[in-house]
């Protein structure tokens, strides 16, 4: 997948004050991850404040399931927001996309309650010994409809490597029974906060919007770093492709935590949709962001196959 050089135009067209953009108007339909709930939702108040005309509609859920929406059932949103990059050129493109923006990182962590069992003696190194004792209860998100699900089945993999613990990777998974797996990553905070679970595993954003405390699991199995691709690399999971039911699959690989949004081919309202990215990306936009715990990237990043719609960046 090429990446499109266009980083220093769209960095010069953020900085040109708002007053130069057209007020948007009409609706503006967005998709996005899970983890994306919150940000997107105060992305979205904040883009009203300025665009009174415009009439917003969010649908979270999990990137996968959200990319399936428009695969599956035919359901083109107007901006589309997920949790790892990759479900775009995999799963979207060229049918359904043709350029996607990276915008921002995060980490894996378990997140937890100060009544959670073991919660006084866990961190970084011990978790997984936490997570192997009777009785403890844990959650993750499905593999299938979810980055999370299948990133918590990644991190199973290089913390077997990484502890130097021959079958751990199967031994947590068996920790994790179906019961207490649910479609994204969000779902399941609320679950510790009433405490019918005592750890999941989520994202570092998550844990700081709720003030749940969190492990901080190590650089070399939290996939945050970027200085660490090669090794993440050797992480694999296979998922369904673009339909959950159908018989083909698509591989994942272990990489930093990268998130992506683009504007679907087809989108109903593409001036409101284009005005929404230009807000996100802008540097008003990143500080909403970097309020919901986000790392951002130094500058964003714009890649696929095609360049984005004339005017955009």
């Amino acid at each position: 997948m090429r990446i499109i050089h266009v980083v220093g135009l769209l960095m010069g067209l953020l900085a040109r004050p708002a007053a130069t953009q057209a007020p948007a108007s009409g609706p503006l339909v967005v998709f996005n991850a899970g983890s994306l709930a919150k940000p997107f939702s105060d992305l979205l108040r904040a883009f009203k404040e300025r665009n009174p005309g415009v009439v917003p509609a969010q649908e979270n859920s999990g990137s996968l399931e959200a990319a399936r929406k428009l695969t599956d059932l035919g359901k083109i949103p107007d901006v589309l927001g997920v949790a790892d990059y990759g479900v775009i050129p995999k799963l979207l493109i060229p049918a359904h996309a043709g350029w996607y923006a990276m915008f921002a990182r995060n980490a894996m962590v378990l997140i937890h309650t100060g009544e959670s069992a073991g919660a006084q003696e866990i961190n970084g190194q011990n978790w997984w010994k936490i997570l192997l004792r009777p009785g403890v209860r844990a959650g993750r998100s499905d593999p299938t409809l979810d980055p999370n699900g299948y990133r918590t089945l990644m991190v199973f993999q290089l913390a077997e490597k990484f502890y130097q613990q021959p079958g751990l990777a199967e031994r947590l998974l068996r920790a994790f029974p179906p019961k207490y797996v649910r479609p994204k990553e969000a779902d399941l905070t609320a679950l510790i906060q009433a405490g019918e679970l005592d750890y999941s595993w989520s994202y570092a954003s998550i844990a700081q919007t709720a003030k749940l405390p969190y492990v901080d699991l190590p650089d070399p199995v939290d996939l945050s770093n970027p200085a660490l691709a090669e090794q993440y690399s050797h992480a694999r999971v296979r998922v369904p492709g673009k339909s959950r039911s159908g018989t083909d699959s698509v591989e994942f690989r272990g990489e930093p935590i990268v998130y992506a949004l683009t504007i679907p081919r087809g989108a109903a309202h593409p001036r409101a949709a284009q005005a929404f990215v230009r807000f996100v990306l802008s540097p008003e936009g990143q500080s909403i962001l970097k309020a919901n715990g986000f790392t951002l990237l130094e500058k964003p990043v714009v890649a696929g196959p095609e360049p984005p719609p004339p005017g955009l960046f």
